[in-house]
């Protein structure tokens, strides 16, 4: 597992995040405060507060899996 720091501030950026991630086949949470949501649910991440940084977490087994899916999270992760 692994967790990164998001940025989803726009209905633009989530739209293509959840198509980007939809691709892989493992679970993705969205930890904001307290509230834990699936990231691949659209509304799911409305539900959150956008304008602040969000921790994804990335439940892959394999490191090939997770070095390509750190690729496809490039444009959204916070450094």
């Amino acid at each position: 597992m692994k967790t990164v720091q998001i940025s989803l501030n726009s209905i633009d950026k989530v739209k293509s995040f959840v198509n980007d991630i939809s691709k892989f086949d493992c679970d993705f949470d969205l930890i904001s405060g307290r509230y834990v949501i699936d990231a691949k649910s659209i509304m799911g991440i409305f539900s959150l507060d956008l304008s602040k940084p969000i921790e994804l977490s990335i439940h892959a087994e394999e490191d090939n899996n997770l070095s390509e899916i750190m690729k496809v999270l490039e444009p959204y992760i916070i450094k």
